[in-house]
């Protein structure tokens, strides 16, 4: 049974596609995008990657 880490990510709205492919050339995965704290523009990121 595999067993998974899990992160979450500030993204910055202009630099959003670079923060994703960073993460997904170290292997996590996107799971889901949510609005950041009230008040922000910026979103949040769920990402998870299986452990080894």
């Amino acid at each position: 049974m595999a067993t998974w880490e899990y992160a979450t990510v500030p993204l910055i709205t202009h630099a959003t596609k670079q923060i994703l492919d960073q993460w997904g050339e170290d292997g996590w995965e996107l799971v889901q995008v949510v609005p950041g704290p009230e008040g922000s523009t910026n979103l949040v990121a769920y990402m998870k990657r299986e452990k080894n």
